[in-house]
């Protein structure tokens, strides 16, 4: 049964934090034209978006030196939208972008993962509230604090705390397309 927080629409907008990430095809083209989808959507404004990185694939079992490197950011929007039409709306934005899903964290086109919803936490197993690794994922921190340095990931802590204490990584700021 899902958790009836997560069909509720709010009263007022809420705010959210929303990972994208990208490895095949133009990737950063793909992620540019899912911001501008997201950006159109009805019920959903874009506070802020950060500059885009780059980082090796990582697969359940561990980093994949053989598959092509991410670009990954981070969006903080606002969003009058339900959790789980928020949902439905960035699997939609992904579909468009010729995301298919096949692997468990496979090689993509266009990837985005509701990070933060509000104040709201959910085991749903539909959507999982706040995500569930974002707080191990310099991919996902090192963006968000961009955008927002005092974030909090909630139940886990301040993500410049959580960021300290991960490995070291491969994570660099991405310069564009070499051409």
């Amino acid at each position: 049964m899902t958790d009836t927080l997560l069909v509720t629409v709010p009263a007022h907008p809420v705010d959210a934090v929303l990972a994208v990430g990208s490895n095949l095809g133009d990737r950063e083209a793909t992620i540019a034209a899912a911001l501008a989808d997201l950006a159109a959507a009805p019920g959903v404004e874009v506070v802020a978006a950060s500059r885009l990185y780059e980082t090796v694939a990582v697969k359940p079992d561990g980093v994949d030196p053989e598959a092509p490197s991410y670009l990954n950011g981070v969006l903080r929007i606002r969003t009058a939208l339900s959790p789980l039409d928020l949902l439905a709306l960035v699997n939609r934005v992904e579909h468009a972008h010729g995301r298919v899903r096949v692997e468990r964290w496979g090689d993509r086109t266009l990837d985005i993962d509701v990070v933060l919803y509000g104040e709201l936490s959910s085991d749903d197993p539909t959507l999982t509230l706040p995500h569930p690794r974002s707080h191990e994922r310099d991919f996902v921190l090192v963006p968000w604090l961009e955008i927002d340095p005092d974030a909090i990931v909630p139940g886990r802590g301040r993500a410049d705390t959580l960021l300290s204490g991960l490995p070291a990584t491969t994570l660099t700021v991405y310069a564009g397309e070499r051409r």
